[in-house]
């Protein structure tokens, strides 16, 4: 009986913590429970969520890229720049970002497995690297139309409207206009990466390269070529966060990511916990970043002060992670 109990609370023991947190802030909060909460929650979840899937490839082949939160704000400062101040058009815009992202994941992938640089140490390297570098050409200002620039000129570039759409259009659901577009890309994306690592031949190596690197050469497995591919994609996905943020916000503001980073492996983490798998996986991240939003946008209608929200993201995270894998250890103690 007791094995029993155990299973379930491993399985599902998120899961009804979640659903308890609804319960609580619907009580709590009066106007949580409504689509007008919902819809804000969603629309703070869909970029959080999109950096989160990227960071949950580099966890399955055993790495980590704490330079999402850098490549998304770089994204976001390179459309701006290259539609208010060099004017190009919307497709170039967002052709430029997505190769600044797979380029910044291609070198932290090098610098891993071709120069042996730790993970974590590559991709902080990149992370202020790429802090500076987005601040030089407007010398640490916001960009905007009508800005004045260094050189004394005015810029006069416009964010186009079909580029406004990707961060701002909402879809008819139900009720008028409740589902932003950063929604459903965040969707496809999850779903993609979820079809992708757990149902193709490719997303079984991963996870083989992640459990045990050595053992996957050794029967031919291209480990280099998967880890550099996995940090690509973190980089595209978290370019991906910051053109929706860049639309959503209609300026490049140079602050407005400050905190993408630990929302997003907050969430990337928290999907250990989801279900019990006890390991990295694309719908526990999803259902990671919800948890933080919800989490989030419950103690902003309770007035709670915003110092103690990362507080409490962070013991909610400590304690998902020690109640997964101290339970898993236990189940496995006893011979499950």
């Amino acid at each position: 009986m007791n094995d029993r109990l155990l299973d379930f609370a491993i399985r599902y023991g998120f899961l009804i913590l979640l659903i308890g947190l609804i319960v609580y802030f619907s009580l709590a909060a009066p106007g949580f429970f409504g689509p007008l909460s919902a819809a804000f929650v969603l629309q703070s979840v869909a970029i959080t969520g999109i950096l989160a899937l990227g960071v949950t490839c580099t966890l399955v082949v055993g790495g980590f890229d704490l330079s999402i939160g850098a490549v998304a704000t770089s994204a976001l400062m390179l459309s701006a720049y290259s539609m208010v101040i060099l004017e190009h058009p919307a497709p170039v815009a967002v052709a430029l970002c997505l190769a600044m992202g797979a380029l910044v994941g291609f070198i932290n992938g090098l610098l891993i497995v071709k120069f042996r640089v730790p993970d974590l140490l590559a991709t902080l390297g990149m992370m202020f690297l790429l802090i500076g570098l987005q601040r030089i050409p407007t010398q640490g200002n916001s960009i905007a139309t009508g800005m004045m620039l260094p050189d004394g000129s005015v810029a006069e570039g416009t964010f186009s409207a079909a580029f406004l759409w990707l961060g701002r259009h909402r879809f008819d659901v139900v009720i008028d206009r409740l589902l932003p577009m950063p929604v459903v890309i965040f969707v496809a994306i999850a779903v993609l990466i979820w079809l992708f690592l757990g149902f193709t031949r490719h997303g079984r190596l991963m996870y083989a390269i992640g459990s045990n690197a050595r053992a996957a050469a050794l029967v031919g497995t291209p480990v280099n070529r998967y880890k550099i591919a996995a940090y690509m994609i973190s980089g595209v996905t978290a370019s991906i966060g910051g053109i929706l943020l860049a639309a959503r916000l209609g300026r490049g503001d140079i602050a407005s990511g400050n905190n993408l980073l630990l929302d997003s492996v907050a969430a990337a983490l928290i999907g250990f916990a989801v279900l019990g798998v006890a390991r990295p996986n694309a719908f526990g991240t999803a259902i990671g970043a919800l948890f933080v939003g919800i989490l989030l946008q419950g103690m902003t209608m309770m007035n709670a002060p915003y110092y103690t929200q990362d507080f409490v993201k962070g013991a909610v995270l400590v304690a998902a992670l020690v109640f997964t894998f101290y339970l898993s250890s236990r189940r496995t103690g006893t011979g499950h």
